[in-house]
Order: C-alpha cells, then structure tokens, then sequence
C-alpha cells in the first residue's frame, strides 16, 4: 500500500497538468485511511479534468460492482427515494463505478487468457473483445496497434443480428 501512496503522490500532479481525469475503481473501504484519503484527494484535483481518463482497478470485481450497484437502489427503495419499478438497467448503471465515462468499446485481455476475469462484467456486455499472448508488460504500441486493426473490422451491433443491424440502417437511409 505504501507504494501506491507513493506512486499517487508522485504521478497526481502530473495528470493534472495534462488534463488527465484519474478514476480508481473498486472498493475503496478496505484500504488503509491514508490511501482512501490520497485517492479522494488525487480524484478531487483531476475530476474537472477532459482530457484522457485514466481508470485504475484496485480490490475491484465486475460482481462486486454490480451487488453495490443493487446496494444502492435496494437503499434507495428503502428510504422511499424510488420505487422498485423505477429500478431499469439504466437506473442500475447509473450506479456502477464508471457511471460518469462513456460505454467500453474495446476490452483488451493480454497474456493469453481467454476470460474476462470477473473484470468490467457490466460495462463489458457489447464491448469488443481482444485477446492476446503478449503480457502486459511488453504489450506496446505495435501490440496496441493489432487490437485496434482487429477492432476497427468488426462489425459492431450492440446485440443485434447482421440482419437486423442491415434493416436498421435500411430505415435510417430511408428518413434521411
């Protein structure tokens, strides 16, 4: 934990001065005082920050994302916020601990594993999936460049078969 502590004091005020956004993700609760505190101060300085986000996974698990997620409407019902019947998917992501970023588009899994990991479970339902040998630590810009050669010829359809992603846009010409 020490050297978390150090790494974010270090690294914290260069994020900031390139618009970096830092977001930890994960629960938070069972760290040490000071490192809850470092990470609400890192994430304090950089929240106004639109540059790049940089998400940080840390005692963090897609089901434990989505029990909190439940945790928090289940409280919300509760105190008489919200009726069970206004829990949606919607009212569920909105929960999740990237609610506030944009959908996954691509999930990239090196060293060569052919699993999700209980990692981004949620956020992970219409993403792309990578998967490759190379480790972590050697996956470099060459490695990057694959993933996304590999993702840009997919053809995405967020759940949707070929054919009705094809009538989807055969309606959308047709108003256009």
């Amino acid at each position: 934990m020490e050297l978390f502590i150090y790494v974010l004091s270090k690294e914290v005020k260069k994020l900031h001065k390139n618009n970096v956004k830092l977001t930890i993700i994960g629960d938070l609760s069972r760290f040490p005082d000071a490192l809850q505190q470092r990470v609400h101060e890192a994430q304090t300085l950089t929240q106004n920050n639109t540059g790049l986000n940089l998400n940080i996974a840390a005692n963090y698990g897609g089901r434990w994302d989505i029990t909190q997620a439940a945790q928090q409407l289940a409280q919300q019902v509760a105190s008489g916020e919200l009726q069970a019947s206004d829990i949606t998917e919607d009212a569920l992501t909105k929960q999740m601990t990237m609610s506030d970023q944009a959908s996954l588009d691509l999930l990239i899994r090196t060293g060569g594993d052919f699993r999700i990991s209980n990692f981004l479970l949620w956020q992970a339902a219409y993403a792309e999936l990578y998967f490759t040998d190379t480790l972590w630590p050697d996956f470099d810009e060459q490695a990057f460049s694959e993933a996304i050669a590999c993702y840009v010829s997919r053809e995405r359809r967020f759940g949707c078969t070929g054919e009705q992603i094809k009538q989807l846009l055969a309606e959308k010409d047709a108003t256009s």
